[in-house]
């Protein structure tokens, strides 16, 4: 997905109210992040203010299939266009790490975890914001949690514990059917309500908070095996104004039959005869 509908999204009253309580929910998990290094993964800019100003340094990176947009709009700029399997960090850099729309939209999820996995802080936590599949938002097109692969809670956990992460905890949001007119999104926190309170399995979208498993061995990555040519010496017969052959040596052949050959280009081939005098 473009990062031009994603923002055209987030510009909409029905982005406004998916904002207002998706925020809801990651606050819930995640109470503070003062002195912390946070960085957000995917298109999680709508939901960085919340940490911006208390914690030490607050990134986004924007994979390069989906865009990049300036962030924020009035100071200098915190996010990059990236590789969402390079990310340009060194290992245990961050200490939180917020995904949103990037799990489901991802073409390779396991590596861009495993990625995650290398540059969080050993103790750091990653937060994903993922379409429900039972979910109503999963099943309609016109916003962004309708695009890409939604999950159930049974499939994130084996693809966390795949990629070295235990979930912790859990949450959900977006009880509130998708209908973007401004009569009906009056009753949005009504229905929120009401979800949360039943335990409702029709959620918009999971939040799942994971610690990083730092006992599991990173696998090493194969080498590439690279074929050194060596030169070798090859008898060349050149003819000589005696009417005798010399012996010259010319690099990049090999000799028959293993057999060494004596560089003597001042004498002539005899053919194995000696001459008298």
């Amino acid at each position: 997905m473009d990062v031009v509908d994603l923002r055209n999204f987030y510009a909409h009253p029905l982005g406004t109210v998916a904002r207002r309580f998706i925020g809801r929910g990651i606050r819930r998990l995640w109470t503070g992040s003062a002195a912390l290094r946070v960085l957000g993964v995917g298109y999680a800019t709508p939901y960085l203010g919340l940490f911006r100003e208390d914690a030490e340094r607050c990134l986004a990176f924007m994979p390069a299939a989906q865009g990049v947009v300036k962030w924020p709009s009035a100071r200098p700029t915190l996010v990059a266009l990236v590789d969402e399997c390079e990310l340009p960090l060194p290992d245990a850099a961050v200490d939180r790490i917020l995904l949103v729309h990037a799990l489901e939209l991802s073409n390779d999820v396991a590596a861009l975890l495993r990625e995650v996995w290398r540059v969080l802080a050993a103790g750091g936590r990653i937060l994903a914001v993922v379409p429900n599949r039972r979910g109503l938002w999963a099943r309609m097109d016109t916003t962004p949690f309708g695009q890409g692969r939604p999950y159930s809670r049974s499939q994130l956990t084996h693809l966390l514990r795949e990629t070295w992460f235990t979930p912790t905890a859990w949450g959900d949001a977006l009880y509130v059917p998708p209908i973007d007119r401004r009569w009906f999104l009056r009753s949005a926190a009504a229905w929120e309500r009401t979800g949360a309170t039943v335990s409702a399995p029709f959620a918009g979208v999971h939040l799942v908070e994971a610690t990083k498993q730092v006992y599991r061995a990173i696998p090493a990555r194969e080498k590439k095996l690279v074929t050194t040519l060596k030169p070798v010496l090859k008898p060349v017969l050149a003819p000589s104004p005696g009417g005798a052959a010399r012996i010259f040596f010319a690099a990049g052949s090999w000799v028959p039959g293993g057999a060494s050959v004596r560089c003597a280009s001042s004498e002539p081939l005899s053919g194995g005869h000696s001459s008298t005098s």
